[in-house]
């Protein structure tokens, strides 16, 4: 403790909350575990402006018990945002990207922006301009900058709120993951989505797009959730909340929760395609994974329900995905300046040495499978080939994996 009696470690509360609760009872347990969070208050109370990211942009969502099971359920949204601006008189904006409407732009009638515009809060499409590059703090674990809305850099204070799911890639999608909702995704401005969601790649995008933002609250709706993947999976109901000051340790609380060892990593279950990005910003020095050097409580115990994500691809496939998409990247960065001279300015998929696709328009990809020809264990490896490398690359990595897939 600090000699303000505040905890050095990372603050997390959890507790049970029912999903039939009303919106008063659903607010009043917010409240009870936001409470010790002193931090999170702390920054809240200075800011003058608050970016909120609700896991919360599809045109439709599957329902169980009423209640959203894969989105932030609307009670929720509305008791945050009462529950930050009891606290707060600082202006409140949402910030989230949409994928399935014509240029992948927000339409005015999607069902959280109604609620959003009830509530005063402004929402901002993060995939309509303006953008600016933003660094990570002391190098990134993937990329050193990344394109995001600028409004982010124009507020004070980062908030998360997630659901409790599990994700096919991921494992758990909570309040870390949520984030991946930031990076533009619509052409031609941001890169496309799968450019980040590659093998290797999202495993290190997530803390460094956590790093950017450093969220001060984070809070993760687990009333209702779902189990097998992020979307169409099945529901199930935790009657849960969590809330931290720190968004990986926070995760790691909400994973425990789930049933899920917070340390483990690839191949272990959930993390069967790849690693767990709680470990590696953990690793990175952002947050602990480690439940002992949280400052967690709750009468809660694990599993809060049966949480197992589905498996896309066996074992041995995965395997050989993450192998060759470590040495198309070692290969791309061996063969850089012929790369270069060759499609400099182009986007190029490249997959046993070669040139498989290369465009200026992003090409439209459903998984990883799109570009891998007859043999589904042959990643194809997307890069935008930049003379200059703007976007910092962290090839390390891909030695790092490669190396321990070896062993």
């Amino acid at each position: 403790m600090t000699a303000a009696g505040v905890s050095t470690r990372p603050v997390v509360r959890a507790s049970r909350c029912d999903h039939q609760a009303t919106e008063e009872q659903i607010f009043e347990t917010l409240q009870a575990i936001t409470e010790p969070l002193d931090r999170s208050w702390e920054r809240l109370s200075r800011a003058r402006r608050v970016i909120i990211k609700f896991n919360m942009m599809q045109p439709d969502t599957q329902v169980i018990a009423g209640r959203r099971q894969e989105l932030v359920d609307e009670a929720v949204i509305r008791a945050v945002v009462r529950l930050i601006r009891q606290r707060t008189d600082a202006t409140l904006a949402a910030l989230d990207t949409v994928l399935h409407t014509p240029g992948h732009l927000t339409p005015a009638d999607y069902p959280n922006t109604r609620v959003l515009a009830e509530l005063g809060v402004e929402f901002i499409d993060a995939n309509a301009p303006p953008h600016r590059i933003y660094e990570v703090p002391g190098s990134g674990n993937m990329f050193d900058r990344y394109l995001l809305h600028a409004a982010i850099g124009e507020s004070d204070e980062f908030v998360s709120v997630a659901k409790m799911k599990n994700h096919s890639f991921m494992g758990v999608t909570l309040s870390m993951k949520n984030l991946f909702g930031l990076p533009p995704s619509n052409q031609p401005i941001g890169r496309v989505r799968h450019y980040f969601h590659h093998a290797i790649r999202l495993s290190y995008v997530l803390p460094d797009l956590a790093m950017i933002t450093d969220p001060c609250l984070n809070i993760i709706d687990g009333l209702v959730g779902q189990q097998g993947r992020e979307w169409r999976g099945r529901g199930v109901i935790p009657n849960t909340l969590v809330a931290g000051d720190q968004t990986t340790a926070t995760d790691a609380c909400a994973a425990h929760l789930m049933g899920v060892d917070p340390t483990s990593d690839w191949p272990t279950p959930p993390f069967h395609r790849d690693r767990n990005h709680l470990l590696v910003a953990a690793e990175r020095g952002y947050g602990t994974v480690h439940l002992d050097q949280i400052d967690f409580a709750t009468e809660l115990q694990p599993p809060v329900a049966e949480f197992e994500n589905d498996q896309v691809d066996p074992p041995h496939i995965m395997h050989s995905i993450r192998r060759t998409a470590c040495e198309q990247a070692l290969f791309y960065q061996q063969n850089r300046d012929r790369l270069v001279s060759d499609y400099v300015g182009q986007l190029i998929a490249l997959r046993q040495g070669e040139v498989v696709w290369k465009g200026t328009e992003q090409p439209t990809l459903t998984g990883h499978s799109d570009l891998a020809g007859d043999d589904p264990g042959q990643a194809a490896w997307l890069k935008v080939v930049d003379g200059d490398e703007t976007e910092g690359e962290a090839f390390g990595v891909y030695e790092k994996q490669l190396a321990r897939l070896a062993g």
